[in-house]
C-alpha cells in the first residue's frame, strides 16, 4: 500500500521561495554596499575648527562630496543669537562648492548679531545626494570657532641705509608685530628679498638691491596677519640714479672662430650650429642666461637662523689689479658695419687685471657654493658672505677651494686666467644679492660699507638691545 506524506510539496515549495528571497536580498545588499548611489561618505568641509576673520573679506569655504551635494546652511552665533547666513539646495549636479561667507550687517529675520563681539561660531551643515540612510543622503555638521580681528599688523622700520644708487645695495632692520601673524616679505625694485631673523624674535634684516637696468624703483615691507589685516610701508630711501656705460662691439671672425667656436663645442647641443653669427648670438645670449640662471639660483639663499651680528670688510679680491671693464656695460655687438647690429648683453661684473694666473683672495669668510666651470664665465668660485651676499670669480684658471668649503678672510680661492669668454688673462669679480646683481665698486669701498652696513646695525642694535 502506497501513501504520500502530508505537505511535503508545499514544504518544498515554501522553501525554493525562501531560497529565492534570500539571494534577492543578498543581491539587493550586495548592490546597496556596492553601487556609487548608496555611497556612506559623508561630505567633506575644507575649513579648520578655528579660523581668523577681519569680517571685511568674505569666508571662502569649500564643501565637496563624491556623490553630488544636495544642500548646505551655514549659521553664525554671536554666543547669544544665532542666524542663518547661507543656505542653497543644490538643484544641478555639482560634486564641489565653494561657499562665500559675509558678515551680516544688518538683522536677519529680526536677529542682528553684537558688532562688538570678539569670538563667533559658525556652525555648517552639508548633505549629499546619496541613496544611503533611507535615502536621507550623509550629512555632515562642522562648527568653528571664529576669532574676529580687526588689527593690522604693526611693522616699525628701525633702521636703514640713507640711499640707494640704481644697481647698488641698501639695509634695512625692522620688527613685524602681530600675535597672528601669517607671513611678510620685502619687495625692492619690483623683486622680493627675504628677510633674515636679526638679534631677537620679531626683528629681522635684509640686504635689499635696486637692478642697474631698471629705472624705478621703491622699497617697502608687507605683513598680513591671518585674518587678512594688511599693513605696508616703505623703507625711506634716497634715491640715487645712474647712467651705465654704452658700448658697440665688433664682432670679428677671428673673435668669432676662435673663442666663440670654442664655447660652441662645449655644450653638445650646440655642435650642429654652424652658421657664424648665430654661433655668436648663442654664446652671448643663450648660454649666457643659462650661466647666469645657476649664478642667481644658487644666490638667493638666505640662512632663516637667528643674527646675532654681521660684520663685512671691503673686498680687495687682486692685489695691484687694474680695472678693464665696468660694471652695468649694455654692449651692442655688430658685425662689419654697426648698422649690422648681431648680438646685446650686459656685463654684470667689474673685470681686473694685474699678472698671469695671479693669486684671487677672498676678503671675508664665507661658504664655497660653486666651484665648476660655468660656460662664459669659466671656471668659477662662488662664495655665501651671509645675509644674501655672494661673491663671484669668473675666468678663473685654476680654482682652489670645493663646494661646501668654509673659508677665512685672505684664503687664495684662485687664479686668474682666461677660461669661459675671456680674451685675456683677467679676473670677473660679481656681487649679488639674493640672486640680483650689484655694484661691486660699493662692497669695495670701506666709507662706502661703514655708512650703509656698519652705521645701520649700530643704530637698531642700540634700540633692539635698549
Amino acid at each position: 500500500m502506497s501513501y504520500r506524506r502530508r505537505g511535503y510539496g508545499r514544504d518544498r515549495s515554501s522553501g525554493s521561495l525562501w531560497i529565492v528571497i534570500l539571494i534577492a536580498l543578498i543581491g539587493a545588499g550586495a548592490f546597496i554596499y556596492t553601487s556609487k548611489s548608496f555611497e556612506r561618505n559623508i561630505p567633506s568641509i575644507d575649513i579648520p575648527k578655528f579660523i581668523y576673520w577681519n569680517r571685511k573679506e568674505p569666508l571662502k569655504i569649500k564643501v565637496s562630496d563624491e556623490s553630488n551635494l544636495n544642500s548646505y546652511e551655514v549659521r553664525i552665533s554671536d554666543g547669544e543669537k544665532e542666524i542663518i547666513i547661507a543656505n542653497e539646495l543644490l538643484l544641478e549636479a555639482n560634486n564641489e562648492k565653494l561657499v562665500e561667507i559675509n558678515y551680516p550687517q544688518k538683522s536677519v529675520n529680526g536677529s542682528l548679531l553684537d558688532s562688538r563681539a570678539s569670538k563667533l561660531q559658525l556652525t555648517f551643515t552639508a548633505t549629499d545626494k546619496s541613496n544611503w540612510n533611507f535615502f536621507q543622503g550623509n550629512t555632515v555638521v562642522k562648527k568653528v570657532n571664529v576669532h574676529v580681528d580687526y588689527k593690522r599688523p604693526d611693522i616699525n622700520i628701525l633702521s636703514n641705509s640713507y640711499s640707494i644708487t640704481q644697481g647698488g645695495s641698501a639695509l634695512v632692520i625692522f620688527q613685524v608685530k602681530d600675535t597672528a601673524l601669517k607671513s611678510f616679505y620685502v619687495k625692492a625694485g619690483g623683486k622680493l628679498f627675504k628677510a633674515q631673523p636679526y638679534k631677537k624674535e620679531g626683528y629681522y634684516a635684509t640686504l635689499v638691491a635696486w637692478p642697474f637696468n631698471r629705472d624705478n624703483f621703491v622699497a617697502s615691507i608687507t605683513a598680513e596677519d591671518m585674518a587678512g589685516n594688511k599693513r605696508v610701508a616703505t623703507i625711506p630711501l634716497y634715491l640715487l640714479t645712474k647712467k651705465y656705460k654704452t658700448s658697440w662691439i665688433q664682432a670679428k671672425d677671428k673673435f668669432i672662430d676662435g673663442k666663440i667656436s670654442d664655447l660652441i663645442d662645449t655644450e653638445p647641443k650646440y655642435s650642429t650650429i654652424e652658421n657664424r653669427l648665430e654661433k655668436l648670438k648663442t654664446i652671448n645670449e643663450t648660454m649666457r642666461l643659462d650661466n647666469e640662471i645657476i649664478i642667481h639660483d644658487l644666490s638667493k639663499h638666505v640662512s632663516t637662523e637667528m643674527l646675532d651680528s654681521w660684520k663685512i670688510k671691503k673686498f680687495y679680491p687682486l692685489r695691484n689689479g687694474a680695472k678693464v671693464a665696468s660694471f652695468g656695460d649694455e654692449r651692442h655687438y655688430y658685425y662689419k658695419d654697426k648698422n649690422h647690429e648681431v648680438s646685446e648683453s650686459y656685463h654684470v661684473g667689474l673685470d681686473m687685471a694685474s699678472t698671469k694666473m695671479a693669486k684671487v683672495i677672498t676678503s671675508n669668510p664665507g661658504t664655497v657654493v660653486y666651484d665648476e666651470y660655468n660656460g662664459i664665465y669659466g671656471n668659477m668660485p662662488m662664495l655665501d658672505h651671509g645675509l644674501g651676499l655672494f661673491s663671484l670669480y669668473g675666468h678663473c684658471s685654476n680654482v682652489l677651494v670645493q663646494k661646501g668649503q668654509k673659508v677665512e678672510a685672505g684664503t687664495v680661492v684662485a687664479q686668474t686666467g682666461l677660461s669661459g669668454l675671456a680674451l685675456g688673462d683677467h679676473l670677473h669679480f660679481g656681487i649679488l644679492v639674493q640672486g640680483v646683481e650689484v655694484r661691486p665698486e660699493e662692497w669695495m669701498d670701506t666709507k662706502w660699507i661703514r655708512d650703509n652696513v656698519e652705521k645701520v646695525f649700530k643704530e637698531a642694535d642700540k634700540m633692539i638691545d635698549g
